[in-house]
């Protein structure tokens, strides 16, 4: 039977103001029904200021919900902690659900992947790290004594540095008997990873989507809008978040063609502000731009919808700027007609943002384009044109980001030169782009069994072995006298 009632732990976004200036950080903290847990707060607070991103906060925070929710949900469950922490580990690995389907905790964990499990353990010993650094562990008399989640935590955290690694750090999985036996009770084996081949959007399938898809659009801006995005993907290989961060003031004339452009996404917090502009105090970055011109801040360090991240540790100037490479470079002739026409529509509407791409929602009109959206109009456009969204076959915004690296490898261009394109920090990272695709060796296996064929023809053996003959003989060493095989079998079913 299910428990009556249970804790709940969930991630909500929380503006948090530390200080007499007003200035609030948006940031997701964990709140229960005991309240906001400040400790989670706290250290999530550290997170940002370390530069962290959002997605891995956003990953800390998962892992000690799951934490924080099984210690409630087994409640006087244990009385040692070494207990409570393995059986912890080991419902990672195996979930919660019975085999009749039923879940007395009320948990409903579904088994997770190595990875995912190395990720949480890693996670959870990084939190109860910076808790006992902080000398916010506390010891109980008895596990049964913690009743409010605040002190389970920081029970956690003084066990973990004061008795035993209890989430058996990853480090050491061979002599981790926790470990062990929880991937015994799943009973399944991890897989080796492969360095596949980079899912990418089919070639055959852009100029159609790029026309009629996207380009079908019965509100002309909205088509020049996606088509400028989708150009910045599949001509220049950049994310979508990062196509999405550009500013209307870095598109460029390109001194040697004014017909082509050159364009660059610059990192809203480290990034130099546009025009030579400084604050009252002189600073230059972008950060302190937007908060003194807009009253915003950077859309790395939004929670809503706004929010688009960034990735790339590899920047292409001192002054904190990604630049776009188109390939092959006619696109930046096309890039540059469209945008000129997109700016007559951009500059009709009063917008309080520099973002370039917009919204013609008239809901939302004028407001920054977000990654929600785009996606929504990308989906759209495969459908005018009878795709269906398939991220397993490149049917993706980043699948347009597969087929510019695919195309750099194709022709030939050197690691190095493919490596600034796409604005990896190592050459390992080309590594989904230089193997060959499953079509690939398949044409290869193909026209080698062809060679093959026309060799043996050439050469006319005696005796030809096609795999009809194969099938029909080729138990002869097994049955000689044909008393099983054969046209006539003696013996066998009848």
């Amino acid at each position: 039977m299910c428990r009556a009632s249970r804790m709940f732990a969930t991630k909500v976004t929380a503006k948090v103001v530390q200080d007499q200036s007003g200035v609030a950080t948006e940031i997701p903290v964990i709140l229960t029904d005991q309240g906001v847990l400040g400790s989670v707060t706290d250290y999530v607070l550290s997170l940002h200021l370390n530069g962290i991103s959002l997605s891995t906060i956003t990953n800390h925070i998962q892992s000690i919900r799951l934490l924080i929710e099984f210690m409630s949900a087994n409640e006087g469950m244990f009385d040692e902690p070494e207990a409570l922490f393995a059986a912890f580990v080991r419902r990672l690995y195996s979930g919660t659900i019975g085999e009749d389907g039923l879940d007395p905790s009320g948990l409903y964990w579904i088994p997770a992947s190595n990875g995912t499990i190395h990720r949480h353990i890693s996670n959870l010993t990084n939190f109860t790290n910076w808790l006992s650094d902080k000398g916010l562990g506390k010891p109980l008399n008895t596990l049964r004594t913690a009743t409010r989640h605040e002190e389970r935590i920081q029970y956690a955290a003084w066990f973990r540095r004061n008795q035993n690694d209890f989430l058996g750090h990853i480090k050491d999985k061979s002599t981790n008997n926790t470990v062990k036996r929880a991937r015994s009770i799943k009973g399944r084996t991890p897989l080796a990873r492969t360095n596949d081949d980079a899912i990418a959007f089919p070639t055959g399938k852009f100029e159609d989507f790029y026309m009629n898809g996207l380009g079908g659009a019965k509100d002309p801006r909205v088509a020049l809008r996606d088509k400028l995005i989708l150009l910045l993907m599949h001509a220049a290989g950049l994310r979508r978040s990062e196509a999405l961060l550009l500013w209307v003031t870095d598109v460029f004339e390109d001194p040697s063609d004014p017909d082509r452009a050159i364009v660059r996404i610059y990192n809203e917090i480290e990034g130099k502000a546009p025009e030579g502009w400084k604050s009252r105090k002189g600073i230059k970055t972008r950060k302190a731009y937007l908060q003194e011109k807009y009253s915003r801040i950077p859309r790395q360090e939004m929670q809503n919808t706004q929010h688009l991240g960034w990735k790339s540790k590899t920047l292409d100037h001192k002054d904190g700027y990604l630049e776009a490479y188109f390939f092959p470079q006619e696109f930046a002739r096309i890039f540059m007609l469209l945008w000129r026409q997109y700016l007559v529509f951009r500059a009709s509407l009063e917008c309080h943002h520099p973002y370039a791409f917009i919204s013609f929602d008239s809901r939302y009109l004028g407001n920054p384009y977000t990654y929600n959206a785009f996606s929504q109009s990308y989906a759209a456009g495969l459908r005018r044109i009878g795709l269906e969204p398939n991220k397993s076959v490149g049917l993706d915004p980043h699948g347009h980001r597969h087929n510019y690296g695919r195309r750099l490898t194709d022709a030939g261009v050197d690691p190095l030169i493919r490596k600034k394109c796409l604005h990896h920090s190592s050459l390992e990272s080309q590594v989904p782009y230089t193997m060959p695709s499953s079509m690939k060796v398949s044409n290869a296996l193909s026209q080698a069994s062809e060679q093959l064929q026309l060799e043996s023809d050439k050469e006319k053996p005696p005796t030809s072995f096609d795999w009809k003959t194969l099938a029909e003989h080729g138990f002869e060493d097994l049955d000689p006298n044909g008393h099983f095989t054969g046209k006539n079998p003696r013996l066998g079913k009848r």
